[in-house]
């Protein structure tokens, strides 16, 4: 899965559209913006539709805040 666009964001929370690289499918949901969840997380989501992760040469999008900031 990646994140096809971020619809609102509250600190470190936000609500986003996700979609499958394979497939298409589309979804929204809940994240939390730090290294670990767009390293570690997302790469893992299974789709819903065709259940496949992410290839191997996804490259995680970066954070609004640097890591270690206090929002």
């Amino acid at each position: 899965m990646k994140i096809k666009e971020i619809i609102s964001q509250n600190r470190r929370d936000f609500h986003a559209i996700f979609e499958c690289e394979h497939c298409g499918h589309e979804y929204e949901e809940r994240g939390y913006d730090d290294a670990n969840f767009h390293t570690n997380v997302i790469p893992t989501k299974m789709c819903q539709k065709c259940n496949k992760t992410s290839p191997e040469d996804y490259v995680p999008r970066g954070t609004k805040y640097a890591e270690g900031q206090q929002v």
